[in-house]
């Protein structure tokens, strides 16, 4: 397996993935890094303005991050309550505590907020990221040093550090509109997870853009993808153009310039790729999960309705062959087999083995109508998520890039694992929808309008207007989500 760890000459690809990456990192200590691009090709490309801005962040966090001077200094003030003007060196600090999906998600939403708003973002060193993911910067670290005068794991939707509650109370003289006025505080608490309220979301109006512009230290908790809100914040509208001018790649771009796996979780990845799917003449992704409500032992399967609902979408939409009705028909699918030898890879994701078992012995006792064989693999089936358990995290993560290197893809809605897979691989995939009372949806699934995100939890207050709105009808490149219909996705759109 030496070609695993070992990039070939003889396998040209582009390794720096259009721009986004840089030479200089020691392959040996993250080999996924320019390795991704030879089992996955792009279909888009980064703009110019991107890559500039990406090379002039890396220097600002090769400037400002832990161990410079200037960390030392901001961070001295911080310890000791001093209140500092913004300057050339200003933080963003995220607090991690979701699932993986989300974690990604919210990584890089934050890291365009930096982009847009020139700041240092460190990221929780406690939750594993530095066992999952390289270091993205050249020279420095991204991780909160563990010496860091400020206890944020303990920062609330409540507490006085808050910028929803300091709006809320009014901390502030001559807050008269919702707003803050006076002396800006050295740091502000960001509450974005999904049950923030109506003063936490305020962060996406201008006006609460601009007082956060004076403040140092900006500590941020969320577990979504608000990019979405992003582009509906004018100041930031402009530099979003410059930055996407295909609007809907946001996260392909971000997530491939941020997110590089750790050696051992790569090379499980390559492995497995280069034993089961590589060989294939068509990948196909399916990423299940299970949203049923029942007791505990019952919560992932198996659910018949699920399954049928894989196969009508999978063989409606042409991904996957039909099949005949006899059973037993080793011998018509061997005759058949002699005049098509294409095989189609077929990989799934779930806590269960049962549905990609089902598929397989389907595919066994069924010819194919056309020859094709199909071979179902999972490489994992953990039973339950356990977003704190390393291991657990390790395997999800090599799933998620397995997925990204399928040729097709089929995900259920509302996963931020899916919307992980998808956004790496810039595939538009087929959107499994919730069922309701075991009954399969008509139609079982649908192609997504973009390979973005969807923004669970999106506001819908009118910041100019001061009133709630349907900020999906807005912009025509900010719509509702397929698969949430309150939500809010970026699409490549130019009207209404």
């Amino acid at each position: 397996m030496l070609d695993d760890i070992s990039p070939s000459p003889h396998i040209e690809y582009d390794r720096l993935l259009g721009g986004l990456l840089i030479d200089g990192f020691d392959e040996k200590s993250c080999r996924s890094r320019y390795q991704f691009a030879r089992y996955h090709t792009s279909p888009s490309i980064p703009s110019p303005y991107l890559i500039e801005r990406l090379r002039k962040q890396e220097l600002l966090q090769k400037k400002c991050g832990p161990g410079t001077k200037a960390y030392n200094e901001a961070s001295k003030k911080l310890r000791s309550g001093q209140s500092t003007n913004t300057t050339d060196c200003n933080y963003l600090l995220l607090t991690i505590h979701a699932g993986l999906g989300n974690r990604m998600l919210e990584i890089t939403s934050v890291f365009l907020y930096a982009l847009l708003t020139n700041r240092i973002l460190l990221v929780d060193r406690y939750m594993e990221i530095g066992d999952l993911f390289c270091e993205p910067f050249p020279g420095t670290s991204w991780l909160v040093p563990s010496d860091f005068p400020l206890n944020y794991g303990d920062f609330t939707q409540r507490s006085p550090e808050s910028y929803g509650n300091m709006l809320q109370n009014k901390v502030a003289a001559g807050n008269t509109d919702l707003s803050l006025a006076g002396t800006r505080p050295h740091y502000v608490f960001l509450y974005l997870d999904g049950d923030n309220d109506f003063h936490d979301r305020l962060f996406f109006c201008e006006d609460d853009q601009r007082f956060l512009q004076g403040v140092q230290w900006l500590i941020i908790r969320t577990d979504m993808y608000f990019v979405p809100s992003l582009f509906l914040i004018p100041a930031f509208q402009d530099e979003l153009g410059r930055l996407f001018p295909e609007k809907d790649t946001v996260f392909h771009h971000l997530a491939r310039y941020l997110f590089h796996p750790s050696n051992d979780i790569w090379y499980t990845v390559t492995k497995y790729y280069r034993f089961y799917l590589a060989k294939a003449e068509k990948r196909v992704g399916i990423q299940i999960r299970i949203y049923e409500k029942k007791g505990i032992l019952q919560r992932n399967g198996p659910f018949p309705h699920i399954l049928n609902q894989i196969f009508s979408c999978a063989q409606n939409e042409k991904l996957l062959p039909e099949i005949g009705m006899a059973e037993g028909a080793a011998e018509t699918q061997n005759k058949a087999q002699t005049q098509n030898n294409r095989t189609i890879a077929v990989l799934t994701t779930s806590l269960s083995s049962w549905y990609s078992d089902q598929i397989q012995k389907k595919y066994d006792e069924h010819a194919t109508v056309d020859g094709t064989t199909v071979e179902v693999h999972q490489p994992s089936h953990e039973e339950y998520q356990r977003s704190k358990n390393k291991k657990h995290n390790k395997k999800a993560l090599a799933e998620i890039y397995l997925l990204s290197m399928t040729d097709e893809l089929i995900t259920s809605g509302f996963s931020t694992f899916g919307y992980a897979a998808q956004g790496l691989a810039g595939l538009k995939p087929w959107i499994m929808f919730r069922s309701e009372s075991h009954v399969v949806p008509d139609p079982p699934c649908d192609r997504a309008m973009s390979i973005e995100p969807c923004f669970h939890n999106a506001p819908f207050y009118d910041c100019k207007a001061k009133r709630n709105t349907d900020l999906g009808k807005v912009v025509p490149y900010v719509r509702h989500c397929e698969d949430v219909s309150w939500g809010l996705k970026i699409v490549n759109q130019t009207q209404l």
